[in-house]
């Protein structure tokens, strides 16, 4: 086996295991939660929130596609929508702030990591319904912080190829999410390899209601399994721009491309996900490290271990001008620092 694979199927798995979690959110948590979701949409495909290129989404997953593949995002849609209810440690929705600023889930994220200290530094949640699969979603990784190279100033490309270099390793910030579910349709489980890449599989199996797990997503391999039937109906017109919305009326989420309808879910077809993300410290040394910002990375520097990493492995590659613009030097992080699950346990209807 390759050294390189071998040592990151090590490197990439949770600092423990998923632990589940039942009744996460109170009812009346859940409505508010929702209520937002309902009221302040429509809401942006994940993927527009995050990549520019086909390249960069690939990078920030896994494998590889040919320079030449000619496709745009819009090629490979998903019907998977995003919005945010704080970031960098600051609720945005003032009725939410006992969820975000939640005593208990900091409890929780501190005896997962058996560490003394832990600050929310980020919640939101994922929408979609049904649609048509004829294969399982790509596994990823979640963005991977780093001292000084982190989700407020860098891609989350750039962080995740950094992770899957294993170069950064005494720079990774600890973090920890509870990710919590309600869903009553079909499909729609999680599936995680919290045995690295090369383990074998876990599910977080129905009922999804309220339902959740405390976990370290940015080095372990999850998906979002097909939701609904695999042969759901098209999605037709979808694009990387489409936005996903509630109608009061009558009382159904929609998507839309330009303002157009394109598609309708009644209100029982919601697969509703809300991640809260905690970031996690040893001791007070560890606080101080972070908060004094005296042992930080910065994104050059980053770039530049990268570029001297991928040369001496014998790789050609140009000075980029501009790495976090540069479809060349994302193509070699691509082609140089990929690993991902070899093993699947959801069987599709032939063809």
């Amino acid at each position: 086996m390759d050294t390189y694979v071998e040592q990151m199927s090590q490197f990439l798995r949770p600092a423990a295991p998923p632990r589940v979690l039942e009744s996460v959110y109170t009812d009346d948590q859940y409505e508010r939660l929702l209520d937002v979701v309902k009221t302040g949409g429509p809401w942006p495909t994940i993927a527009s929130h995050h990549f520019d290129t086909v390249d960069e989404l690939i990078a920030t997953t896994t494998g590889v596609v040919p320079k030449d593949h000619g496709l745009t995002l819009d090629d490979i849609a998903s019907p998977q929508f995003r919005g945010f209810y704080g970031q960098n440690s600051v609720c945005f929705y003032p009725e939410l702030h006992d969820c975000f600023y939640n005593a208990a889930f900091i409890e929780t994220v501190k005896d997962y990591w058996g560490a003394q200290y832990a600050k929310p530094t980020m919640m939101l949640f994922n929408i979609c319904g049904p649609a048509p699969s004829t294969a399982p979603p790509p596994p990823h990784l979640d963005a991977v912080t780093f001292r000084g190279v982190r989700y407020e100033n860098a891609p989350v490309w750039l962080m995740n190829c950094m992770a899957k270099s294993g170069l950064f390793t005494e720079h990774l910030v600890k973090m920890a999410q509870i990710i919590t579910w309600w869903y009553l349709g079909e499909n729609g489980t999680f599936t995680y390899w919290p045995d690295g890449p090369l383990g074998a599989p876990k599910v977080l199996e129905h009922p999804l209601w309220n339902k959740g797990v405390v976990v370290q997503n940015e080095l372990m391999f999850h998906r979002g399994d097909p939701v609904g039937a695999f042969d759901s109906p098209p999605i037709h017109n979808l694009k990387h721009r489409s936005m996903m919305g509630f109608d009061a009326a009558t009382d159904e989420w929609f998507i839309s491309t330009d303002d157009v309808r394109v598609h309708t879910y009644g209100a029982r077809d919601l697969r509703f996900l809300v991640h809260w993300s905690a970031e996690v410290y040893s001791d007070m040394t560890e606080v101080k490290k972070v908060m004094d910002h005296t042992d930080d990375l910065t994104i050059e520097d980053a770039c530049g271990r990268l570029l001297a990493d991928m040369r001496s492995k014998g790789v050609k590659i140009a000075e980029p001008s501009d790495p976090l613009h540069d479809d060349d030097f994302v193509h070699a992080l691509m082609s140089t620092y990929t690993i991902a699950p070899t093993t699947e346990w959801i069987e599709f209807p032939a063809a």
